[in-house]
Order: structure tokens, then sequence, then C-alpha cells
């Protein structure tokens, strides 16, 4: 499978051709079946960027890069520039050790971290080959060990319910198993096999421990969210504690992502509904000094989840510092919500803000093309990134986009 960028101009070429910088539409952060989505297949997601003047996407699916084919060719049909990224979930010992939550507000230690830009095709080494397969392989024994444990329970309350993982993952995703999978499943069965609204709500009731469902049984998403919640977190039924050999210590996660040819990648949490900050992201100026120790300079957020005044001051600071700045909307549940990166409340996101992403989007860009083209791209085989020259990223970005589009 070749690189499209590769048939592009020189960037000097390309640079003559669009030196104007105007701000494009971007979502850098999507999951997509490969791993769980609210999208039934990606052609869906490209149906929906067209709509909404979407420009350029990114997928964002945890732990495999499987759907990059599919994500480019759908991209390329429908005029949006492809971002190649991919996800982790690893761990920070030392600040588990201390409490420290990092950008999962339940678990310390435990850390969310992208890689952005990678090559297409996905390469790795033979040693971090190993590294990742071990790395699903242990997450997947925790999901099969989720359906056997509902199984268990199923017949300690006589649902006449059975699960297969075999079936729930050919059924309901790619190759990737997660815990929302199993929820799905098990609405589906519970739909197949009661046919009224009470009766269905009576078994649900059951399953989830005698919890009553709120949610409407026409309202999916919410349904599947509470069997989830109720069934399988921590305090259900089925929940199977996970074991630490799942999560790869950061510093191993950010090998692979260099390896893969990409920019390592902190995503932020930011602030809750309540003002809330984890231990590791109250305070910008630790943040940004504890990135930097480790080569980091890139993040991305979720708008949609942050208040716009907390989500600006942020983005301001770390702008200032010369971060790459991404965000988007991961659709990594059952609800479908626009494409559109919005804040909290359906806030639209202000010039400022869409500026910080588009520029952030076109450094990717220009990372993948000098990549694709054997090149060294944003950061250096250490993992150094290129910050100060961020103004040339964005530019050469941009050109790049604009030739794709055009």
């Amino acid at each position: 499978m070749s690189n499209f960028l590769k048939t592009f101009p020189d960037q000097q070429k390309l640079l003559d051709l669009y030196p104007g910088v105007d701000i494009l539409e971007v979502n850098a952060h999507l999951h997509t079946p490969y791993s769980f989505s609210a999208f039934d297949n990606i052609a869906q997601i490209f149906s929906l960027a067209t709509k909404e003047n979407i420009k350029v996407a990114g997928i964002n699916d945890f732990f495999v890069a499987d759907g990059y084919g599919a994500f480019c060719s759908e991209a390329l049909k429908h005029k949006v520039f492809p971002l190649f990224n991919i996800e982790f979930i690893g761990l920070l010992k030392d600040e588990q050790q201390h409490n420290i939550r990092i950008n999962d507000p339940n678990n310390p230690g435990r850390c969310y971290f992208s890689g952005k830009g990678l090559d297409h095709p996905f390469h790795l080494n033979a040693t971090n080959t190993v590294r990742l397969r071990q790395n699903l392989a242990e997450s997947q024994k925790q999901v099969a060990a989720m359906v056997e444990k509902s199984n268990g329970w199923f017949d300690r309350i006589g649902a006449g319910i059975k699960l297969s993982f075999n079936d729930i993952r050919s059924s309901f995703a790619k190759e990737l198993v997660r815990e929302r999978h199993i929820a799905k499943a098990i609405r589906v069965a519970v739909f197949e096999k009661v046919p009224g609204e009470q009766d269905r709500l009576a078994l649900l009731t059951k399953i989830c421990g005698g919890k009553e469902i709120r949610s409407s049984l026409q309202d999916v998403p919410a349904l599947e969210n509470e069997i989830r919640g109720n069934l399988l977190k921590a305090g259900g039924k089925a929940y199977v504690e996970e074991d630490e050999s799942a999560f790869m210590p950061v510093d191993e996660i950010v090998e692979i992502i260099l390896d893969a040819g990409g920019i390592p990648c902190y995503p932020v949490l930011l602030d809750d509904i309540k003002g809330n900050y984890t231990e590791y992201e109250k305070d910008p100026g630790l943040l940004w000094k504890e990135l930097s120790k480790r080569n980091t300079g890139c993040i991305e957020l979720i708008p949609g989840r942050n208040d716009a005044d907390h989500l600006q001051r942020f983005v301001e600071f770390f702008n200032d510092k010369n971060f790459i700045i991404l965000f988007g909307t991961e659709h990594n549940t059952p609800e479908l919500i626009p494409l559109t990166c919005n804040t909290r409340g359906k806030k639209p996101l202000n010039d400022f803000l869409r500026k910080v992403s588009y520029e952030g989007a076109c450094v990717v860009a220009a990372h993948q093309y000098l990549r694709a083209n054997s090149q060294e791209g944003f950061v250096d085989q250490r993992g150094r990134p290129a910050n100060d020259r961020k103004d040339y990223f964005i530019r050469l970005g941009n050109a790049v986009i604009r030739h794709m589009l055009k």
C-alpha cells in the first residue's frame, strides 16, 4: 500500500502554490469501529464530515492501526485530509504510588497517551511489535474474563442469556473487544429474548444487580452506558480488575510511537463539570515542565467536556510555549454527536481556538508529508520536537492539506 503523499510536489513548490493560511475545520481525534465507535463504519464518518464541512479528520483508535487503509480511502474519496493517529493506556508508576491522577479521573497513575501523524502504512520493529501484541493480548484477557463473569452472573439470576467472546468480536467489533462491546451485546441479547418493554426493564434491572434502569429503552447509547456502569465497572457483578501487565510504562509507549513515525502527544483531561482538575494537570506550569522533560511538545483536548473559559486559558498558556495543540471529539461512546468541536454546553469554539486547532493539524500534516518522503518530521529520532520551527511546519502543512483538497 502506497502513501498518497509521496506523489506531492517538493516543499518549495507546495509553499509557492499555497502561500496563504486560511482556517479549516478539524477533528483530530476520532475512534472507529476498529476499537469502539459511535459509527457503524468508517464511511459514515466522512459522510458526516462532508455535511459539517470538516476538512481534516484524524483516526485515533486504541492500540491498533487496522483502520488506516479504509480511513485513508474514504478521506481521499470525500476530499478530507486524513491524520493517522493511535491511542494507548499506560502507567506512570511513581505517580500511582503517590496517588496522583494523570488524565484518568478514577485511577491514579493511569495515563492515556496518543501518537499523532504515524507513518502509513503502519510499521514497527520486531521488539515493539512483540510489545504491542502482548499489550493487546493482556487487554483482551481482561475483557474475556468479564464475558465469563457475566455468564456466571446470568446463570445465578436465571437470565437465560449466554455470551461468547468470539461472537461479540465477530458481531460487534473488528478485532479489538472492549467493555462497550459487551454492554452492546447484552442489550441486544435482552431485546432479542424479551419482547415487552416492562419485561425488558425487569430483566435489565436483574442483570444490573437490582439497580433501577433510568434510561429510556429507546435511548440505546444511554442504556448501554448504564449496563456498562452497573455491571462491568467497579462494584458491578461482572467487574474484573485490570492486571497492571495490561498497561505499558509511558516511556515504552513513546518508543512505539516514535518507531511508528509518530509525534508523542499528551491527551489533556482538563476541568470536569465542577471545575476540578487532576493533580497532574491542575498547574499548567508544572504540567508543561513534566511534558517537556519527556520531550513531549504536543497536546490534545476534547473541548466538549471542558468549560470555554478554562479551555481558553489553558490553550493560551501552551500556545505561548509553542506547543502543538489538537482538538477532537473521540466518538468512543455509543452516542452519535456532531463532528464539529464545541466546548461544554455546545458552545462553539472562538476564532482563536479554531486557529490553534487548524495550525496543530497543519503541523501533523507536514510531519506526515515529510516522513512519507523519507525526511525528518516534527520530531527527531529521539523524539525531540521542533517547536522552534512551528511556523514553518504550519505553512508547509497548510500547503499539503490544500494540495490534497484541490
